[in-house]
């Protein structure tokens, strides 16, 4: 037993070794990295074809289930429903142009079906998938018309005020667009989440998402009693009667308490009138409490449009529609794909630690 201890222990220090090593080499990459190149906020965007993907995963499963003459039949008869919706198409738009409602440059164009393009918006406190957002709206505005519509799938349980308004002012550059904007919501879109599923032309949601919560809060610690007893003094220095009315070190006051509720306050009337402009079905004073409802009471009360999850919304569209879903990749800089391969080694390396100690554990017994 004390040599299998003194085995283990041996290997336990080389591992650490290691793992130490590694991490001062790449701390020392990062920092050469940094100090010679600056970062990058370019990235690439991406579309993928919901349609094909359905068709795809569909195939595989008819193949898999389907007896091989049974499958084949089945191809058959899809290519000559192919043929014949093309043959229905081409004949409509030949009608068009006999018409004169559609000019021989515009047949390409007339004749497509409508698209949906698919964004997701995942937010945390701070809105940091704001860029990716901006970036996909953008995208899509150069090409999309009214004809088409963009969907928003929403997951954001709330954050910062400003943080939140810019990223509900992306929302507004494709309804002054002209085009019908949807928003999909399958867990919670809540306070600052709502503020911006609240622009959407149609609001559908989960039976069970988390929706509303039009309210405003603000907290923090205060520790000038802990630094009074201590004999600490912190000096809170201004210009302006209320430029620092709460504070986390110094002594507060019920002038800067009352000051900084007004200030809460406002923003609050302020959010309610930005719900009112979009949603004005809704009385606003009965649902801008700082409530939340899930998705049933909040159709009961007018906060969303429809219950149905954004998996079914989609399905559902690819059956008569083109439906893409586009994302913005963030490139990484060089110093970025550096700490992502230390972090993996890493993880690799204590992986590789905990699975020796348990083979060693288990060999001991």
């Amino acid at each position: 037993m004390t040599e299998f201890l003194a085995e283990y222990g041996l290997f336990l220090a080389k591992a650490i070794t290691v793992v130490v090593a590694v991490v001062l080499a790449v701390a020392g990459i990062v920092m050469a990295a940094s100090s010679s190149r600056k970062s990058s906020s370019e990235g690439d965007i991406e579309v993928v074809c919901l349609n094909d993907e359905l068709e795809d995963m569909r195939h595989c499963l008819e193949e898999a289930v389907l007896d091989k003459i049974d499958y084949k039949a089945q191809l058959k008869a899809e290519r000559k429903q192919e043929k014949a919706d093309e043959k229905a198409r081409k004949k409509e738009l030949k009608a068009l142009k006999k018409k004169g409602v559609v000019k021989i440059d515009d047949e390409a164009e007339a004749e497509r079906a409508k698209r949906f393009y698919v964004l997701d918006f995942d937010g945390d406190m701070h809105a940091s998938e704001v860029e990716q957002l901006r970036e996909q709206i953008s995208a899509v505005l150069m090409l999309a018309d009214e004809r088409d519509e963009v969907v928003i799938r929403l997951e954001s349980p709330g954050g910062l005020v400003h943080a939140y308004g810019l990223a509900s002012s992306q929302l507004e550059r494709i309804k002054r667009k002209g085009i019908p904007l949807t928003v999909c919501v399958d867990q919670v879109a809540a306070s600052g989440g709502y503020m911006m599923a609240c622009l959407a032309d149609k609001l559908l949601a989960a039976p069970f998402a988390v929706i509303g919560s039009i309210g405003v809060v603000a907290q923090m610690p205060n520790f000038y009693r802990l630094l009074k007893k201590h004999d600490i003094d912190v000096e809170i220095l201004t210009a302006g009667e209320y430029k620092r009315t709460l504070t986390m070190f110094g002594e507060n006051t019920d002038k800067g308490r009352e000051k900084f509720v007004e200030e809460l306050e406002d923003t609050h009337e302020l959010f309610k009138d930005f719900v009112s402009e979009y949603r004005s079905q809704l009385d606003i004073e009965k649902v801008a409490t700082g409530e939340i409802w899930f998705g049933k009471r909040a159709l009961d009360v007018k906060l969303v449009d429809g219950l149905i999850t954004s998996d079914e919304y989609l399905m559902e569209a690819c059956e008569s529609s083109d439906v893409f879903i586009v994302r913005y990749e963030m490139k990484k800089t060089l110093q970025e794909r550096i700490a992502d391969m230390g972090v993996h080694a890493l993880d690799r390396a204590f992986t590789r630690i905990w699975e020796q100690g348990l083979k060693a554990r288990f060999l001991s017994r």
